[in-house]
């Protein structure tokens, strides 16, 4: 018998990301001003991809820029 696959809605992975975006930019002690110009990216920008609103989406490479200006490893944007 096929086993089910359930899927979560995309909101769900938003909100994974956008927590840790949040949790690490404060571990590095930096602000959303200080990241988004790490990232290059206007500060009104992060701010919305650290807000609940779940139609705030961005891409992969943003994400990618974020762990890098948070010298992270950009798994650990994943992890739940």
């Amino acid at each position: 018998m096929d086993k089910e696959i359930k899927f979560h809605d995309d909101y769900y992975y938003y909100d994974i990301v956008r927590k840790n975006i949040k949790k690490y930019r404060r571990i590095a002690g930096i602000t959303q001003q200080e990241l988004a110009d790490r990232v290059g990216v206007s500060m009104h920008y992060i701010s919305q991809i650290e807000s609940a609103n779940p139609n705030k989406y961005f891409t992969l490479v943003v994400i990618g820029r974020i762990a890098d200006a948070l010298g992270i490893d950009i798994r650990l944007l994943f992890e739940n």
